[in-house]
């Protein structure tokens, strides 16, 4: 029996899977946890093989959650299952100890699968994120101009990244500037579009707070 926790904030979700993946015979949800700062607790607790982990969840994504929970228990491999379709997630992920990343439109049946076959010590990758990945380009952003660009595509003005990174605005006009140029892009809008195609950034989420702040 595959002993699974599985960490999913959106409830109705998180009870069908768990029902669905109890029915298969050989995989047992033993923990459950819906937000992301859980997560540890409840794996040191029932001491499941695999954590099946969102990346979208409150107080700590998913993706941290991997790496704390990796470090805390090394014997829990972790998959992640999410609706982010993004490589650069993807990356992130298996930097962070993931075993697997698949996305949330696929078949019950591929995520059992995906399970066995993590336990069974391979890596799982959805397919069409595998493509993109080995076919995307290298970033030509530093990390401090990715940074600044990830803002920027929040709506960010240029004093409040100077402030949010500890920058002068004069500095972030000039990471803009660089940015634009290396991106080959016609503004600041466009840089950011064709960085969240790249997988050079994530698509940008807004905060709401953050939106209703700066309002």
């Amino acid at each position: 029996m595959i002993r699974v926790l599985l960490a999913e904030d959106h409830g109705v979700v998180r009870g069908a899977l768990t029902v669905l993946l109890n029915l298969t015979g050989d995989i047992q949800v033993v923990a459950e946890a819906d937000r992301g700062d859980e997560v540890v607790a409840k794996a040191l607790a029932a001491t499941p093989d695999i954590a099946v982990l969102d990346i979208e969840m409150p107080r700590l994504d998913g993706i941290e959650a991997t790496g704390r929970l990796r470090r805390a228990l090394p014997t829990c491999q972790v998959l992640i299952l999410t609706a982010l379709a993004q490589t650069s997630l993807l990356k992130k992920a298996m930097d962070a100890g993931a075993s697997g990343f698949l996305l949330k439109d696929a078949p019950t049946e591929r995520l059992a699968e995906s399970i066995r076959r993590i336990a069974a010590g391979e890596r799982v990758i959805d397919a069409s994120l595998a493509v993109a990945a080995m076919t995307a380009s290298a970033s030509v952003l530093t990390d401090r101009e990715a940074d600044v660009l990830s803002l920027v595509g929040l709506g960010a003005t240029t004093g409040e990244i100077a402030a949010e990174l500890h920058l002068s605005a004069a500095t972030v006009r000039n990471y803009i500037s660089n940015i634009i140029t290396k991106t080959r892009a016609r503004n600041r809008t466009d840089a950011v579009r064709i960085a969240v195609d790249s997988g050079w950034i994530e698509r940008p989420r807004p905060n709401p707070a953050a939106s209703a702040s700066r309002r």
